[in-house]
């Protein structure tokens, strides 16, 4: 006869329960049950997933249609679906639009606010897990969103307070942090937003340097020129040939590229 199991105690069987309750949360339940299927179709589109694996800090430039937005979303899920270690991710924006950042004056709350400048990841998410998996992701705060101006004083591998309502008590440990319209980052900002980066977390930069919508110094272009040589940051450069989704696209770039020569 084989040994008998060692019953456990009060307290050890209390510990287990304890682990199986924090282990077994709706979002680890729903994180279990996507499927994300992605066919990378350029070699620098293999490029970006791989760095997204391999690297802390991931910074990736190119023109619009390239699928770097898209690749960016799905491999965040992956990574929360087969990584404990990771629990969220959490979308930087650069609202532009506004002036010094301040979004503070639009009605309803910080999700409300945001929600005009988050269509292209939400709709990103929808594609990759469906509408219903992406609003209840949202809602039990795995995928989260906040602006640039709500960045300074945070430590993305600790649980903070941020001063809003809204967003009172956030934890933004163990996170992947998605930083898109990059190029619109000052460089001063830029520094604000890398050097919250936790000790388990991924932050990856998004961005096209020539769509630049403010005025100042590129802080996505500063990232490619200055930060290649590190070998925790993987650097990313997708061109017109990378182009995706419309073959169209590419042509309307080369007419740009070329109007923007001439200026110059």
């Amino acid at each position: 006869m084989g040994k008998r199991s060692k019953k456990l105690s009060r307290e050890e069987q209390a510990e287990v329960e304890e682990w199986i309750y924090q282990n077994n949360t709706e979002e680890t339940r729903m994180t279990d049950t996507m499927t994300i299927r992605v066919k990378c179709k350029t070699e620098n589109q293999k490029s970006l997933v791989n760095a997204i694996k391999e690297k802390e800090v991931i910074i990736c430039s190119g023109p619009a249609g390239t699928g770097k937005t898209f690749l960016a979303c799905a491999e965040a899920l992956k990574l929360i679906k087969r990584f404990a270690k990771y629990r969220k991710i959490v979308i930087v924006k650069s609202v532009t639009t506004l002036k010094n950042e301040e979004i503070g004056f639009l009605k309803g709350n910080l999700r409300e606010k945001m929600e005009p400048f988050m269509f292209s990841f939400v709709h990103n998410f929808e594609k990759l897990v469906g509408q219903a998996i992406t609003s209840r992701l949202r809602e039990l705060k795995t995928i989260e969103e906040i602006p640039i101006a709500y960045m300074r004083g945070i430590n993305l591998d600790r649980s903070i307070i941020i001063v809003d309502e809204d967003m009172r008590g956030i934890n933004l440990d163990r996170s992947i942090i998605i930083v898109d319209e990059a190029q619109n980052i000052s460089q001063e900002n830029m520094r604000t937003i890398m050097t919250r980066l936790g000790k388990d977390s991924k932050m990856i930069f998004l961005g096209d340097e020539r769509q630049q919508d403010s005025k100042g110094k590129n802080g996505l272009t500063f990232l490619m020129n200055h930060f290649a040589d590190i070998e925790e940051i993987g650097c990313i450069q997708f061109t017109k040939a990378d182009v995706v989704r419309n073959p169209l696209i590419a042509k309307i770039e080369r007419v740009f590229d070329s109007l923007q020569k001439v200026k110059q």
